[in-house]
């Protein structure tokens, strides 16, 4: 038998980004507020707007800003539960054809993890009614084993990942 490639749904990792001081302060402007012009953003970090601009061109060409988009309110836009739901499959073969539930608007993000469960997805449906029928979508694929769903009650932060050092790390290089 030979063996499964389980290299399918792994993508490859990305070379880590030099970034100076002012690269992680532009960045964590902008994941406060995308909107802000250039000039706004040169008068908080002592730049001209073209010298941000340049910047900003520069960390869209690295790859280290992958677009702009607008942050949407779930119960605002019809869309107020949201669930965690952990993927079981048979295999890591499976695991690939889950990533056609890309194509469904309920899905907002679709991760493979270690522990129990192949994949844990980040879903938001208008109801318990539209969760359980992308639930029955996930069911009809072949080699899938369970699910089981956690619906958050509230939330309280949602962010992406910060470009600013950590300060616990920070510390402990310091000394």
């Amino acid at each position: 038998m030979a063996p499964e490639n389980t290299k399918v749904v792994r993508q490859k990792a990305p070379a880590s980004a030099r970034l100076d001081e002012v690269d992680r302060r532009l960045l964590a402007l902008l994941t406060q507020d995308a909107s802000q012009g250039y000039a706004e953003l040169g008068r908080a970090l002592h730049l001209s707007p073209p010298a941000v601009h340049e910047r900003v061109k520069r960390l869209k060409a690295d790859g280290i800003i992958t677009g702009v988009v607008a942050r949407l309110d779930g119960e605002k836009v019809g869309r107020p539960l949201l669930a965690f739901v952990h993927v079981d499959t048979t295999s890591w073969a499976v695991t690939r054809h889950l990533l056609a539930l890309q194509e469904f608007p309920e899905v907002e993000e679709i991760h493979t993890v270690t522990g129990e469960s192949a994949m844990l997805l980040k879903v938001r449906t208008e109801n318990t009614r539209t969760l359980e029928a992308l639930l029955e979508k996930i069911h009809a694929i072949e080699g899938f084993t369970g699910t089981r769903s956690y619906i958050a009650l509230t939330t309280y932060l949602e962010r992406g990942p910060s470009p600013l050092p950590s300060p616990a790390l920070t510390a402990s290089v310091s000394t």
